[in-house]
């Protein structure tokens, strides 16, 4: 029997979050267009393929049994001949899920809001990169002037090492940010989350982490950062494999294996539902240098912190928090709210001014 696929929301005791989660799962195989096209656009279709071209082979996304993750999982394939990119053109190809216009709006990101994008993904050990694009993610604006360049992609490229590059515009001019070698993630499952406050002050989060041992690959954090391209209407996520076809060379026929995608809008805080809850005396906060350091904090009384700005939006601590001291060098001016939670729930809310 094939699994429902789910779209959850929820509200934390108190909190008012505006909280919405979109999971999409594999399921056995089949009808996996229509899985993924009633989760991420009902009704419309969220799947762009190459199959006109290739009819013979088939549907180019599947879903597949994981013995390692231990459940189905989808496989995105891409063949160096002839598959292109839907037909339209041929010098590249895609094999990629996305939100767009027809998609609920809360899969459309929206200038002021604040999104978690989660997913797992795994390389083949022999995945042949070229030095031109080979995209496996992408957050593009849709309307204004910049809305045919990502703002964020993952584009893996041939190099000294080989290697994955976060690379970003909030115009039409991307430049790659930081890298990682493409070894560290090839024939390993990989999970990624993906903090975006999108503004233009905004934030920008993401960690990449090997499923198997929680190995930390690659991190990058800047709370100080332009995330929404002018004249956009909202911006949009996708996935897949995304490639040039000009260096024939180095690429061949693969496949991405991918699990597990979530779609997490977080906020605005209702302040004043906040404001009730303040517990003045119950921890202490004390700042030095920088550093926010928790007083009289066991371990064992919670299992998350969110971190809220004075507006109400989350901001990214991934990279700033470490057991009970909190880098709060750079951020903006103004109060903050510390959100300590349990099994999801909020448990202890403290104040803090910059």
């Amino acid at each position: 029997m094939r699994k429902p696929l789910l779209n959850l929301g929820f509200t934390f005791l108190g909190i008012t979050l505006g909280f919405s989660q979109t999971l999409l799962n594999a399921n056995e195989p089949g009808n996996t267009y229509e899985d993924i096209n009633a989760v991420l656009a009902p009704g419309y279709n969220a799947v762009e393929t190459p199959d006109c071209a290739h009819a013979d082979f088939g549907r180019h996304i599947n879903e597949v049994f994981d013995t390692e993750l231990n459940t189905y999982v989808f496989q995105f394939i891409a063949h160096k001949t002839p598959d292109n990119d839907r037909c339209k053109k041929f010098d590249r190809q895609r094999v990629e899920i996305k939100t767009f216009a027809s998609s609920p709006d809360h899969l459309k990101a929206t200038e002021g809001e604040t999104v978690v994008y989660k997913w797992k993904f795994k390389l083949a050990r022999d995945f042949m990169v070229s030095s031109s694009f080979t995209h496996i993610h992408q957050i593009k604006a849709v309307g204004g002037p910049y809305e045919s360049i990502p703002m964020i992609s993952f584009t893996l490229r041939k190099g000294n090492p080989d290697r994955l590059e976060l690379r970003y515009t909030s115009t039409n001019n991307q430049a790659t940010i930081k890298t990682v070698d493409l070894d560290l993630l090839r024939g390993h499952w990989v999970e990624v989350t993906e903090t975006i406050h999108f503004s233009n002050k905004g934030s920008y989060d993401v960690t990449i982490n090997r499923v198997s041992n929680n190995a930390s690959l690659f991190s990058y954090s800047n709370d100080a950062i332009d995330t929404w391209q002018d004249g956009a209407t909202f911006s949009r996520p996708k996935w897949g494999i995304y490639r040039s076809l000009k260096q024939s060379n180095d690429i061949k026929d693969e496949i991405i294996r991918f699990a597990n995608f979530s779609i997490e809008e977080l906020g605005p805080l209702s302040l004043s539902d906040l404001e009730v809850q303040l517990e003045e005396n119950e921890l202490n906060l004390e700042a030095s240098k920088g550093i926010l350091n928790f007083k009289n904090v066991r371990a064992n009384d919670y299992d998350h912190i969110d971190l809220y700005d004075t507006f109400g939006h989350i901001v990214a601590i991934e990279n700033r928090l470490k057991k009970f001291k909190l880098d709060i060098s750079g951020l903006n001016s103004g109060d903050y709210y510390l959100v300590f939670k349990k099994s999801k729930r909020s448990i202890k809310v403290l104040k803090f001014t910059i």
